[in-house]
């Protein structure tokens, strides 16, 4: 957008904890500089052991670091900072303030959230379609699918973006728990609805993915206009708040009138 970008990411916690030592040396290496120890790592150059071991301890501090929101936010905001002020040839504080995060507990929430990032630009009336606006993922993805024999399989579509994976089931890889046609199809139906300002009516075309989750016509088209407004913090079923509220040891639950009346139970 104009003056903010929306992200949703995904930070597989398991594969991290799959990678050696040497390629979170390299990750890490990739974005600064390191120390001169960990490059004789990387380097594949004879340590002692206490060298080794003064390693070991930034290399897990890296790892930790690899897996925070905020670091990843700040190495996306620092260059992107530096490229506007140079271009206006000014100094000075960039953005206005720290970045807002909202944790998705579960595919509803994941669901309306991808679906109201990628129609940001619809909204702002800078598109007329989602597959024609700039800087959003389902650009990318309609794109790669138009290219495809069976934009559904892993292996064909868009590598830079996480894969849709297909209907949750036994052995299931890693990936969007959606198929990429039927997400195409709902954003496609979602953003028709967004500019014609329709509601209150029952669409014949109303895409089936709705209907899997059980969210309503209305309570879609509103979430996905207003969807950091409506939650704060954490989203998903009222099931997904209780339980991430007995994780963090709250008797209260943010934000359950909401989940109860956009998502249900």
């Amino acid at each position: 957008m104009s003056n903010h970008f929306h992200l949703v990411v995904f930070i597989d916690q398991e594969e991290s904890k799959q990678l050696t030592d040497l390629e979170i040396a390299h990750r890490w290496h990739q974005l600064y500089k390191g120390t001169m120890l960990t490059q004789k790592f990387a380097n594949g150059e004879n340590l002692s052991k206490v060298e080794l071991d003064a390693v070991t301890i930034k290399i897990n501090e890296w790892r930790e670091r690899l897996l925070d929101l905020g670091w990843f936010v700040k190495n996306i905001n620092e260059p992107l900072a530096r490229m506007a002020n140079a271009e206006d040839k000014c100094t000075g504080k960039f953005w206005e303030g720290r970045f807002k995060s909202q944790a998705l507990l579960d595919e509803k929430a994941l669901l309306a959230c991808m679906a109201y990032v990628d129609l940001n630009p619809i909204r702002a009336k800078m598109a007329e379609i989602p597959e024609k606006s700039n800087h959003t993922s389902i650009k990318k993805r309609a794109e790669k699918a138009k290219q495809s024999k069976v934009p559904n399989r892993l292996d064909q579509q868009e590598n830079s973006l996480l894969n849709f994976a297909g209907k949750p089931r036994e052995n299931m890889p890693k990936g969007i728990p959606f198929t990429l046609t039927n997400y195409l199809e709902l954003v496609d139906w979602t953003g028709r609805q967004v500019r014609k300002n329709k509601r209150g009516n029952i669409d014949q075309a109303l895409p089936n993915i709705l209907q899997r989750l059980n969210i309503e016509q209305d309570q879609w088209l509103y979430i996905t206009q207003n969807f950091e407004s409506s939650f704060k913090g954490i989203v998903g079923t009222t099931m997904s708040l209780v339980s991430k509220m007995k994780d963090f040891k709250r008797t209260r639950t943010l934000g359950y009138s909401n989940s109860l009346f956009y998502f249900g139970k």
